[in-house]
């Protein structure tokens, strides 16, 4: 029997048969598919030029982090104060704590599982650094995560301002913990 008395035989080579099998319709149109679309994002960045190129995308991304390193100051103590007169810098450091401590500290700073950030009783320190050095480094040992990996550097600074809005303010919630700062 050859090749051509079976339909959907192309050759036969030691006894070894090769089918005539079509591509499935859905593997055909995915090739096409990608097929188009390589060419569509050749042809809107590399022929018409109508996208941004790769080196404005680098100088754009290059003048931001210029802007960024410009405004990353070192933390201090007169930084963060200054970070806590500045209103915008204040209601991001309040809607990040009310996404990440509120669960912990409360809505208002009163205090839940979390120490009152409210009174003139602090566990780790009261000064501005020292509530920088807890927001950002956390306290593992009582359940305090690290929060500047997560939230970066600048997040962490509004948090600090935020929360030294917030001393003083004796919002009525859990007793006085730690040492009395001024």
């Amino acid at each position: 029997m050859s090749a051509n008395d079976k339909p959907g035989i192309l050759h036969v080579y030691d006894g070894i048969e090769e089918m005539d099998n079509h591509l499935p319709n859905w593997w055909l149109f995915l090739l096409w598919s990608t097929v188009l679309f390589g060419f569509g994002y050749w042809f809107y960045y590399q022929v018409s030029g109508v996208g941004p190129g790769s080196m404005a995308v680098y100088k754009a991304e290059a003048a931001e982090a210029a802007r960024n390193a410009a405004s990353n100051q070192p933390v201090s103590d007169e930084t963060l104060l200054a970070l806590m007169l500045d209103s915008q810098s204040v209601e991001q450091g309040k809607a990040q704590f009310t996404q990440q401590c509120a669960a912990c500290h409360g809505q208002k700073g009163e205090g839940l599982i979390g120490p009152n950030l409210t009174d003139k009783f602090w566990l780790h320190g009261g000064t501005p650094m020292a509530i920088h050095k807890t927001v950002s480094e956390g306290v593992v040992a009582k359940g305090m995560p690290a929060w500047e990996r997560t939230l970066g550097a600048e997040r962490v600074r509004s948090i600090a301002a935020y929360v030294l809005t917030l001393k003083n303010t004796n919002v009525p919630g859990k007793a006085p913990q730690g040492e009395l700062a001024e």
